[in-house]
Formats: C-alpha cells, sequence, structure tokens
C-alpha cells in the first residue's frame, strides 16, 4: 500500500503508465510564491505573491491565479491568535488578508480585502466568489452552544462563519451566518477543542444545483447548504471524522474529504492517523478509503486535502511534510512529491508545510498557449528540482 519513506525531495516515485500526468500546483506555507511543478517535479513557473503570503491557491480556466494572501504578520484567524495569547478582534483593517487574482504573468486582475476573511473561496460560474469569513455569536446564542474545553472563549467571544458570495467588484450579494442555522444540540464542539470558535468553517464549493457543500472541522462535520433558504439539508460525520478538511462532490455524488484524524473517536481506536474518505450521501456509507499501512505512517493533524482526478486516482496532500501523492483506486501510491521549499512558520519552526495541493491535466483549459519549459527556470530546477524521477 505505502512506499518507503525518504529523506529525498522532490518526485521520490513516478510510475508515468499509472498517473494521471499534468502540472502540480502548491503554495509553500512559510513563502510568497507559487508553485507549478511538471510530473518530474520540474518548476514550469512561479508567482511571486510578495507582499502578501498566499495560505493556497487556485489556477482558474481563464489562466489566472486565484489566492488567498496575508501579509506579514497577519493573523489568518482567532485559533492561532488563542496559540499565541493574542485576542481577535473583528474588524482589524491591520490583518491584511485578501482575495487576490492574478494572470499568468502576475499582473493584478482582482483584490479583495475583507479582514475577516478566513480559509476557503469558490469562484462560481457566474463570476463571482464565494468566500468564508469570521463573524461573532450573539450573547443569546453562545451561551447555548455546548462542547469545548470551558472557559476558553476569546474574552467571551465565540466566534463562528459567515459565507458571502461576492462579485469582481467587490460587493456582497447574498450572505449566510451559520450561527442562525445550526442547532446547539447537534453541532457540538469537539471537548478537546476551545471555545473560541464554533465552528471552523475550513472550505466551501459551490455545487452544481448551487448549493454549498461546507466543512466545520470543530464539530467534525461536512454538510450541504441549501442556497435559497439557508438551512442545513445534510450533515455526516460527527461519529467518524477527526477535525476534517476539504470535502469535494464527485461526478458520481459522492464526497470525497480528507479525514485528518485527531480527536477521532471510534470504538477503541486511539490510534492518530489521517485517511481520505469517498462517502455516499444517499446512505452515510463510506464506500472507498486510503489510509496507510501502518495507518500512523499517514497523518497530517490539520489541513490537507484531496482531489479525484480524471482516471480515477486521487491527489492528497499531506501537509506536515509538506508531501503531496497521488494513489490508485486500489490504494497503491504511483506519484509522490515532497516539497524542497522550507522557511520559518510560527509554531513548526523550519517547515515545508502544504495547505494544499492541485493537478491540472495537460488538456485543462487554463493551460492552453502557455510556456510551460522547464528550462525557463534552470537555476531554481538545479536547486530545488528533481530528487528521483
Amino acid at each position: 500500500m505505502g512506499i518507503a519513506r525518504t529523506i529525498l525531495k522532490g518526485v521520490t516515485h513516478y510510475v508515468p503508465s499509472r498517473a494521471y500526468s499534468g502540472y502540480t500546483l502548491f503554495s509553500p506555507m512559510f513563502g510568497k510564491d507559487v508553485w507549478l511543478v511538471d510530473m518530474q517535479g520540474r518548476i514550469v513557473h512561479r508567482w511571486r505573491t510578495e507582499p502578501y503570503k498566499p495560505n493556497f491557491a487556485r489556477f482558474l480556466a481563464n489562466g489566472n491565479l486565484l489566492y488567498q494572501g496575508v501579509k506579514s504578520g497577519g493573523i489568518m484567524g482567532p485559533g492561532l491568535a488563542y496559540l499565541f495569547g493574542e485576542h481577535y478582534e473583528q474588524g482589524e483593517e491591520d490583518r491584511g488578508v485578501c482575495l487576490i487574482e492574478v494572470d499568468w504573468d502576475n499582473n493584478l486582475v482582482l483584490k479583495y480585502e475583507e479582514p475577516q476573511f478566513n480559509h476557503d473561496f469558490y469562484r462560481m460560474k457566474n463570476g463571482n466568489t464565494m468566500l468564508i469569513k469570521y463573524v461573532d455569536v450573539p450573547d443569546d446564542i453562545k451561551n447555548k452552544v455546548k462542547g469545548g474545553i470551558p472557559g476558553t472563549e476569546q474574552n467571551g467571544v465565540m466566534w463562528a462563519d459567515a459565507l458571502n458570495e461576492v462579485t469582481p467588484e467587490g460587493k456582497v450579494v447574498w450572505e449566510w451566518l451559520a450561527y442562525e442555522h445550526l442547532d446547539p444540540e447537534i453541532d457540538v464542539i469537539c471537548p478537546l477543542e476551545y471555545r473560541g470558535e464554533w465552528t471552523h468553517m475550513n472550505t466551501c464549493s459551490v455545487l452544481p444545483d448551487g448549493n454549498i457543500l461546507g466543512s466545520f472541522r470543530q464539530t467534525n462535520t461536512i454538510c450541504i447548504i441549501d442556497k435559497a433558504t439557508g438551512n442545513i439539508i445534510w450533515r455526516w460525520g460527527r461519529d467518524e471524522l477527526g477535525h476534517q478538511h476539504e470535502p469535494t462532490m464527485l461526478d458520481n455524488g459522492n464526497i470525497l474529504v480528507f479525514d485528518n484524524g485527531p480527536h477521532r473517536f471510534l470504538s477503541q481506536d486511539l490510534d492518530y492517523y489521517s485517511r481520505v474518505l469517498e462517502v455516499n450521501p444517499a446512505t452515510n456509507k463510506i464506500e472507498w478509503e486510503y489510509k496507510d499501512d501502518p495507518p500512523s505512517e499517514f497523518y497530517a493533524f490539520g489541513m490537507g486535502g484531496a482531489q479525484r482526478l480524471p482516471n480515477k486516482n486521487t491527489l492528497i496532500c499531506e501537509t506536515h511534510g509538506g508531501r503531496i501523492f497521488e494513489v490508485t483506486r486500489d490504494r497503491e501510491i504511483i506519484w509522490e512529491y515532497v516539497s524542497p521549499f522550507y522557511g520559518p512558520f510560527l509554531i513548526y519552526g523550519q517547515a515545508n508545510l502544504i495547505y494544499r495541493a492541485y493537478r491540472y491535466g495537460h488538456e485543462y483549459e487554463g493551460l492552453k498557449g502557455k510556456n510551460l519549459d522547464p528550462n525557463n527556470f534552470r537555476w531554481l530546477n538545479a536547486v530545488y528540482g528533481p530528487g528521483a524521477k
């Protein structure tokens, strides 16, 4: 199932006949660059994001790059503020969090500043962008919320999330407030998490029918939100997931989700490990699962994600260790890349963390006509290029 761990960086394992060929996009969490690498791990394009740190990025079909930028020293949210003993205030304009779109040559196309912007965004078919932001929970609701470590609110404040649909001109045309639609009896905070956040929504994606697929880390829940009414029409994961990330709906209607694993309370299962699940929302049954052997060899206690590829393989981003790998339906690893980009990152020290990663095939519309010659980055590839072919 697995392959031996190695100290090599770049591409450490590759089976060309079985992998989905294309280009992989990622951004080191400490740095100010977004990278596109080929199947050999060679750099074929680079976007400089100075003065912002790109939390993560998506490559659009129009050939532009859309990313969340955070200025140096900015606090991403109440979770990090809590870790560092800081107080998180709503509306701090110097936090420097933006949604940024640039073209292939790094020319600015769009910049939307939102100090409360956090975690995820989704470019909609109508050209608008759905994004998540923090909002504080009214006291009358906060006092009903169950779970969490008592007394760990942010100076008495509890945060939840809002969804905003924003036009290219920066106008908010739709808003959803989580605390208006959650149920304090059902949406209970994990007992080992702090009460400064009720939800910690780390994913939003707009489904073909216009509804929204979301992920609430604090309550170990993924959900579907009816955009017309705001009601949560499907919930899953409370007794299965451990602070999951990035659910996505597949072509078959199932949902793929990265199950990080911490605080997962399965029967007598006290081992921490990560896994990727495919769940059928019609039956709530798990139809496919990837985990390592032994399970503890694959573990990212926070962040991470998974992408189902057109050839039915799955690309997995294991944040801690900077590892991106592709597995078959039979759970065989047929491509692996380990980020060679290290730098200082808050509590982790020198690290090569990657929040998320995405593979774009040669046929992808946004890549048409683009110069993808790795010789354009000869000197960078000499330093950071392939570890093994």
